[in-house]
C-alpha cells in the first residue's frame, strides 16, 4: 500500500520506511509520485496542529493516504524555544541558506552560551499526523530528553542530533543523567530504540494496524 510521506527530507523517509514498512506501506514521497505539494503555511502553535496541516494538505493533492510530521528541540534554558520554529530557527541569518542545520545548531549554541551542562535540558518531541483520503485521521506525539552539549558531534542523524546528549541507557527518559554521546554519534539501529520519532512511529503503527 501507497503512502505519502509530506516531507522532502529523506532522512525522515528512510525512518519512516524502517518501522512502518513491516506493515506493508511503501512510503513515496511527492517527487517520486510525480506531483508537486503546495506551499503551505505551518501556522499551528503546536507540533500536533503543523504536522495536521501538512498531511492533509497532502492528502488533498494527492489522492493518497498522507503522513508527515512536525518535530523539534524544546531547550528548558531558554524556555522551551526553539520548540515549533526548530527548523526554521536561524532563517534571519545569512549563512542559513547555505546549511540550515549548521546554522541552527550555531544560533542555539550562541544562545545558551556558557551555561553548564546540568542546565542544558531539553527534549525532542515529535508529532505524527495520518490522513486518509476519505477524511479519517490518526494522530500521536512523543518525546525523547537529553542534555544540549557544547559542539557538535558525530555523522549520523540530521537537524540538532550532533550536539543533542542522549543516556541510551536510561531510555532517555526525563531527568537521565547526560550521555556521553550525541544522536549524531549513536547509529540508526540504536537510536530507532529512543528516538521521539521512533516512539511516534511505533505507536502510529500500532493506530495503523487496524486502518491497512
Amino acid at each position: 500500500m501507497i503512502f505519502l510521506v509530506a516531507t522532502s527530507n529523506r532522512d525522515k523517509v528512510k525512518e519512516f520506511q524502517r518501522i512502518l514498512g513491516p506493515l506493508g506501506i511503501e512510503f513515496k514521497t511527492a517527487k517520486e509520485l510525480g506531483i508537486e505539494l503546495p506551499d503551505v503555511e505551518e501556522n499551528g502553535d503546536t507540533f500536533v496542529e503543523n504536522a495536521f496541516i501538512k498531511a492533509r494538505s497532502g492528502a488533498e493533492v494527492s489522492g493518497y493516504p498522507t503522513i508527515a510530521d512536525d518535530s523539534g528541540i524544546c531547550v528548558d534554558a531558554l524556555n522551551g524555544a526553539p520548540g515549533i520554529y526548530s527548523a526554521r530557527y536561524s532563517a534571519d541569518e545569512a549563512d542559513a541558506r547555505i546549511d540550515r542545520n549548521a546554522a541552527n545548531n550555531a544560533k542555539l549554541l550562541r544562545e545558551l552560551g556558557d551555561t553548564p551542562l546540568e542546565k542544558r535540558t531539553c527534549h525532542y518531541t515529535c508529532a505524527i499526523a495520518c490522513v486518509f483520503p476519505n477524511g479519517h485521521e490518526l494522530s500521536c506525539e512523543e518525546y525523547c530528553f537529553g542534555h544540549v552539549g557544547f559542539e557538535t558531534a558525530g555523522n549520523f542523524g540530521f537537524g540538532y542530533d550532533p550536539l543533542v546528549l542522549i543516556n541510551v541507557e536510561s531510555g532517555a527518559e526525563k531527568g537521565a543523567k547526560p550521555g556521553t554521546k550525541t544522536f549524531g554519534e549513536i547509529p540508526p539501529e540504536v537510536k530507532d530504540t529512543v528516538s521521539h520519532r521512533s516512539k511516534a512511529l511505533h505507536k502510529m503503527a500500532e493506530l495503523l494496524k487496524d486502518e491497512i
